[in-house]
């Protein structure tokens, strides 16, 4: 038998004073959001929801990765991953997120490269938020490797 699982994410946002979004969600952080400074009367100084799209993107790829890696036990010492969204006009005219890259460097052992590769697209494709987006990802990916053995835990 087949269980589906059914998740609700729920947040709220408050419109503040001089143009700030306040962001709730039960008992996490508060999250003040604001228009970006590349936009006509953005605030700087302030996370805004483009940010937290990109930002979305890449902590769901290391998060995934972390589990991908976890779950196939291949080991990895470090993970560095930055995220870029491209904003323009679309090829429908309108103005919106063209690309989302991600900048990917894992260093492994020697004996863990391909598996490391294997898992890093892995993530890609399995990452929850980036597969939500009408936007592709294009992911950048750098392996390190060094002769010798790591610990079995992933990092």
């Amino acid at each position: 038998m087949s269980v589906f699982k059914d998740y609700l994410f729920r947040v709220e946002a408050i419109p503040r004073p001089h143009g700030t979004v306040r962001i709730v969600g039960g008992d996490r952080p508060v999250l003040e959001l604001a228009t970006p400074i590349e936009f006509h009367n953005g605030l700087p100084g302030y996370w805004s929801p483009e940010d937290m799209l990109v930002g979305a993107v890449t902590s769901c790829y290391v998060l995934t990765f972390r589990a991908v890696a976890n779950r196939c036990a291949v080991p990895f010492e470090e993970l560095e991953v930055s995220g870029a969204g491209h904003v323009t006009r679309r090829a429908d005219g309108r103005f919106g997120f063209v690309l989302v890259e991600l900048k990917v460097t894992v260093a492994t052992d020697v004996e863990h490269a391909e598996a490391i590769e294997e898992v890093a697209q892995a993530a890609e494709r399995r990452c929850l938020i980036g597969r939500a987006l009408d936007v592709p990802i294009e992911l950048e990916l750098d392996v390190r490797t060094h002769a010798s053995a790591l610990s079995s835990a992933p990092v």
